[in-house]
């Protein structure tokens, strides 16, 4: 159970199963478009870069909370597969900025069409029209605890 008496037998219930459920589903539909050649800290740093465009690798370490010196490898790894490219900051050419190449946006577009695909033929093929509904108002319910 939990150490604070406040929190009712129900809330404390339903965060450890919604915390379990999302971990898991989150590794399932990683591995749904897992690329052999790339890592899935790869796949993340790949992702982040598709969202935010041009960043320094002190930005990608922060955003990733790892180490700047585990982005410069990552990053590194990530140009020698043509993925990203580095370039000088305009603003300060002491500082690179790294960016997805072509094939790089390709390859994260492919990855969430692949993921997306997945977890779409499962909800069709496991579960009922009912559940599905079920699933959408439950989602609906949980996107309010992540608003401030």
């Amino acid at each position: 159970m939990s150490d604070n008496p406040s929190l009712s037998p129900s809330a404390v219930r339903a965060s450890r199963e919604v915390r379990a459920v999302i971990s898991r589903l989150r590794r399932r539909i990683l591995s749904a478009s897992e690329v052999e050649d790339i890592t899935l800290s790869q796949a993340s740093l790949l992702a982040r870069l598709s969202d935010r465009g041009s960043v320094t690798a002190s930005e990608l370490a922060a955003a990733e909370g790892v180490r700047h010196q585990s982005i410069t490898a990552t990053v590194a790894s990530l140009a020698a597969l043509g993925l990203v490219e580095r370039s000088p900051d305009p603003g300060d050419g002491r500082r690179l900025l790294i960016t997805l190449t072509p094939e790089g946006g390709r390859r994260v577009e492919e990855g969430r069409q692949a993921r997306t695909e997945w977890l779409a033929g499962q909800l069709q093929d496991r579960c009922t029209e009912d559940e599905r509904q079920a699933v959408i108002a439950a989602m609906t319910v949980l996107e309010r605890l992540t608003r401030d």
